[in-house]
């Protein structure tokens, strides 16, 4: 299994593909499910230290990706 960066890394490649909201609506889903498991996986291996991290929100008007940057809090 991947470790936390390298997860970290690939949600990033995500949203960064999705915003350019080059993509068909299958291969989006497809990319926005592995998004959201990434996005839990990352948020169950948080530590104590505080980490940003980009949570896929779902899909505005036009299509695009909505993301939010929210803190954990202990």
């Amino acid at each position: 299994s991947m470790d936390f960066e390298k997860k970290l890394t690939r949600l990033e490649e995500i949203v960064q593909k999705m915003e350019k909201g080059e993509m068909g609506l299958e291969d989006s889903l497809k990319l926005f499910e592995e998004g959201v498991k990434l996005s839990r996986d990352c948020q169950s291996q948080l530590s104590d230290a505080e980490v940003k991290v980009k949570k896929l929100m779902g899909f505005d008007a036009q299509g695009k990706p909505e993301t939010t940057d929210f803190k954990v809090e202990e």
